[in-house]
Protein backbone atom coordinates (compact mmCIF):
# COMPACT_ATOMS: atom_id res chain seq x y z
CA UNK A 1 0.00 0.00 0.00
CA UNK A 2 1.52 3.28 -1.00
CA UNK A 3 0.28 6.79 -0.72
CA UNK A 4 1.41 9.95 -2.34
CA UNK A 5 0.70 13.54 -1.51
CA UNK A 6 0.97 16.63 -3.60
CA UNK A 7 1.64 19.94 -1.93
CA UNK A 8 1.23 23.22 -3.68
CA UNK A 9 3.14 26.07 -2.16
CA UNK A 10 1.16 29.23 -1.63
CA UNK A 11 2.79 32.50 -2.61
CA UNK A 12 4.55 34.23 0.25
CA UNK A 13 2.38 36.82 1.98
CA UNK A 14 3.45 39.30 4.60
CA UNK A 15 1.62 39.78 7.86
CA UNK A 16 -0.11 43.16 7.88
CA UNK A 17 -1.59 45.34 10.57
CA UNK A 18 -4.54 47.68 10.70
CA UNK A 19 -4.98 50.40 13.29
CA UNK A 20 -8.18 52.41 12.93
CA UNK A 21 -9.62 54.95 15.36
CA UNK A 22 -12.90 56.82 14.93
CA UNK A 23 -14.69 59.30 17.19
CA UNK A 24 -18.29 60.43 17.28
CA UNK A 25 -20.28 62.70 19.60
CA UNK A 26 -23.88 61.67 20.23
CA UNK A 27 -26.59 63.88 21.73
CA UNK A 28 -27.82 61.33 24.26
CA UNK A 29 -26.89 60.23 27.79
CA UNK A 30 -24.28 57.49 28.11
CA UNK A 31 -26.86 54.82 29.14
CA UNK A 32 -28.91 55.50 26.00
CA UNK A 33 -25.80 55.32 23.79
CA UNK A 34 -24.74 52.06 25.47
CA UNK A 35 -28.14 50.46 24.80
CA UNK A 36 -28.00 51.77 21.22
CA UNK A 37 -24.54 50.23 20.74
CA UNK A 38 -25.74 46.82 21.97
CA UNK A 39 -28.80 47.07 19.70
CA UNK A 40 -26.62 47.96 16.69
CA UNK A 41 -24.34 44.96 17.35
CA UNK A 42 -27.38 42.69 17.43
CA UNK A 43 -30.30 42.23 15.10
CA UNK A 44 -30.06 45.68 13.47
CA UNK A 45 -26.36 45.30 12.55
CA UNK A 46 -26.26 46.15 8.84
CA UNK A 47 -22.90 47.44 7.59
CA UNK A 48 -23.60 46.39 4.00
CA UNK A 49 -25.76 49.28 2.85
CA UNK A 50 -28.70 48.27 5.03
CA UNK A 51 -28.60 44.50 4.57
CA UNK A 52 -29.28 43.14 8.06
CA UNK A 53 -27.04 40.24 8.99
CA UNK A 54 -28.98 38.47 11.80
CA UNK A 55 -26.24 39.20 14.33
CA UNK A 56 -26.43 38.22 17.98
CA UNK A 57 -24.36 39.56 20.84
CA UNK A 58 -24.11 37.93 24.24
CA UNK A 59 -23.28 40.95 26.39
CA UNK A 60 -21.19 39.29 29.13
CA UNK A 61 -17.50 38.32 29.50
CA UNK A 62 -16.78 35.48 27.08
CA UNK A 63 -20.07 36.03 25.26
CA UNK A 64 -20.17 35.49 21.53
CA UNK A 65 -20.79 38.03 18.79
CA UNK A 66 -21.93 36.02 15.80
CA UNK A 67 -24.05 35.88 12.68
CA UNK A 68 -26.89 33.41 13.12
CA UNK A 69 -27.89 31.82 9.81
CA UNK A 70 -30.25 29.35 11.50
CA UNK A 71 -30.12 25.56 11.75
CA UNK A 72 -26.79 25.69 13.61
CA UNK A 73 -25.04 27.60 10.79
CA UNK A 74 -23.35 30.95 11.14
CA UNK A 75 -20.14 32.95 11.51
CA UNK A 76 -18.31 33.72 14.75
CA UNK A 77 -17.17 37.34 14.75
CA UNK A 78 -15.63 37.36 18.20
CA UNK A 79 -15.90 37.01 21.94
CA UNK A 80 -16.57 39.71 24.50
CA UNK A 81 -13.19 40.27 26.13
CA UNK A 82 -14.13 43.18 28.41
CA UNK A 83 -17.54 44.61 29.26
CA UNK A 84 -18.06 47.46 31.72
CA UNK A 85 -21.50 48.95 31.04
CA UNK A 86 -21.99 51.72 30.10
CA UNK A 87 -18.38 52.71 29.43
CA UNK A 88 -16.40 49.97 27.72
CA UNK A 89 -16.88 46.99 25.41
CA UNK A 90 -14.02 45.03 23.84
CA UNK A 91 -14.39 42.15 21.39
CA UNK A 92 -11.59 39.96 20.04
CA UNK A 93 -11.87 37.48 17.19
CA UNK A 94 -11.89 37.15 13.41
CA UNK A 95 -14.77 39.64 12.84
CA UNK A 96 -15.62 39.60 9.11
CA UNK A 97 -12.29 38.04 8.09
CA UNK A 98 -12.40 34.41 6.99
CA UNK A 99 -8.63 34.03 6.88
CA UNK A 100 -5.76 34.08 9.39
CA UNK A 101 -6.27 37.34 11.26
CA UNK A 102 -6.91 38.45 14.82
CA UNK A 103 -8.94 41.56 15.56
CA UNK A 104 -9.44 43.64 18.67
CA UNK A 105 -12.43 45.98 18.64
CA UNK A 106 -12.97 48.53 21.41
CA UNK A 107 -15.92 50.83 22.02
CA UNK A 108 -15.16 53.40 24.74
CA UNK A 109 -17.97 55.71 25.86
CA UNK A 110 -17.41 58.91 27.85
CA UNK A 111 -20.23 61.01 29.27
CA UNK A 112 -19.97 64.65 28.23
CA UNK A 113 -22.30 66.20 30.80
CA UNK A 114 -25.71 64.62 31.31
CA UNK A 115 -27.01 64.71 27.76
CA UNK A 116 -24.08 63.95 25.44
CA UNK A 117 -21.68 61.04 24.95
CA UNK A 118 -18.36 60.73 23.19
CA UNK A 119 -17.90 57.33 21.53
CA UNK A 120 -14.44 56.21 20.47
CA UNK A 121 -14.08 53.10 18.31
CA UNK A 122 -10.68 51.44 17.93
CA UNK A 123 -10.14 48.49 15.57
CA UNK A 124 -6.77 46.79 15.46
CA UNK A 125 -5.87 43.78 13.33
CA UNK A 126 -2.89 41.53 12.78
CA UNK A 127 -2.83 38.92 10.02
CA UNK A 128 -2.87 38.14 6.32
CA UNK A 129 -5.21 41.01 5.42
CA UNK A 130 -7.31 41.20 2.29
CA UNK A 131 -6.65 44.61 0.67
CA UNK A 132 -10.39 44.99 -0.06
CA UNK A 133 -11.15 44.70 3.64
CA UNK A 134 -8.58 47.31 4.61
CA UNK A 135 -10.07 49.68 2.03
CA UNK A 136 -13.68 49.21 3.15
CA UNK A 137 -13.19 49.10 6.90
CA UNK A 138 -13.09 52.90 7.35
CA UNK A 139 -16.44 53.56 5.68
CA UNK A 140 -17.95 50.43 7.23
CA UNK A 141 -17.19 51.48 10.80
CA UNK A 142 -18.33 55.03 10.07
CA UNK A 143 -21.66 53.68 8.87
CA UNK A 144 -21.99 51.65 12.08
CA UNK A 145 -21.21 54.68 14.25
CA UNK A 146 -23.78 56.72 12.32
CA UNK A 147 -26.33 53.94 12.93
CA UNK A 148 -25.62 54.02 16.67
CA UNK A 149 -26.30 57.78 16.59
CA UNK A 150 -29.61 57.20 14.74
CA UNK A 151 -30.70 54.51 17.20
CA UNK A 152 -29.88 56.81 20.13
CA UNK A 153 -31.89 59.64 18.54
CA UNK A 154 -34.85 57.29 18.09
CA UNK A 155 -34.58 56.14 21.72
CA UNK A 156 -34.49 59.77 22.93
CA UNK A 157 -37.81 60.47 21.16
CA UNK A 158 -39.62 57.70 23.07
Amino acid sequence: MSSSSTFAEAPEQAIDTLNLEKHIDIDAPIDVVWDSLIEEMGATFAPNKGNEMSMKVEAWPGGRWYRDLGNGAGHLWGHVQVIKPPKLLEVCGPLFMSYPAMNHLQYRLTAEGESSTHLKLTHRTLGFLDPEHTKGVHSGWQEILDNIRKIAARRMKK
